[in-house]
């Protein structure tokens, strides 16, 4: 089958982000598909381990989410609790197996940027799980390190904001106010430079536009 430009353009620029990961010690891989991207995820994960996720769409979009509750595993989901008990469920996922997320953005040198608000997620890919792996369409692949920022400012949280109720300057214009409220899901932009211990966290680059 013949690729189209498209498609060679994404496996060239894959090829090129993954190998400035695995020069930051992550375990890194690109895969054109999204249904590749689900089988290389479920191939790190053994049966009855322990997994959690945070708040990601690329995970539900390749069908992730269905096939680890479909599995054998054990699995601590914060969106089925209760809505008092949800914040102790997110303690518990810090001491998970597996845990997945996205990322807002990533430069083509191979640094993670990722915004937050109440800090569970981030704080689970510095620190916590044993593993994390990080599922990242090629749209969020930018030029570098300031555009990465600017991406999970300006692009990443005003459309998360759209999830969730509240009250700041993006939901009514759909762009960032710098605001200070507390409904903000800015409180927190982690950079990830480099990974500790190496390997832990696992990014699979996926040639395919998915998330925010």
């Amino acid at each position: 089958m013949i690729k189209t430009p498209i498609e060679l353009r994404n496996e060239k620029l894959g090829s090129k982000v993954v190998k400035a990961l695995q020069g930051r010690h992550f375990d890194a891989a690109y895969v054109n598909t999204k249904d590749e991207a689900l089988k290389l995820a479920l191939s790190y994960i053994p049966e009855k381990a322990v997994v959690s996720w945070g708040g990601t769409s690329t995970a539900k979009e390749i069908g992730l989410l269905d096939a680890l509750h479909e599995g054998d595993y054990d699995l601590i989901d914060r969106d089925a609790a209760a809505p008092e008990d949800k914040n102790e469920v997110a303690r518990k996922a810090l001491l998970s197996d597996y845990y997945i997320m996205g990322s807002n953005a990533i430069s083509e040198d191979g640094q993670l940027v990722n915004i937050d608000g109440n800090g569970n997620r981030l704080a689970a890919l510095v620190f916590g799980p044993k593993y994390v792996i990080v599922l990242i369409g090629i749209n969020k692949v930018v030029r570098d390190l300031e555009a990465a920022m600017v991406r999970a400012q300006t692009i990443a949280a005003p459309i998360n904001r759209q999830r969730f109720p509240g009250n700041t300057p993006c939901l009514v214009t759909g762009s960032c106010g710098h605001c200070t409220t507390l409904d903000s899901i800015c409180a927190q932009t982690v950079i990830t430079r480099l990974c500790k211990p190496a390997g832990r966290i696992k990014v699979i680059l996926i040639g395919e536009n998915l998330g925010y």
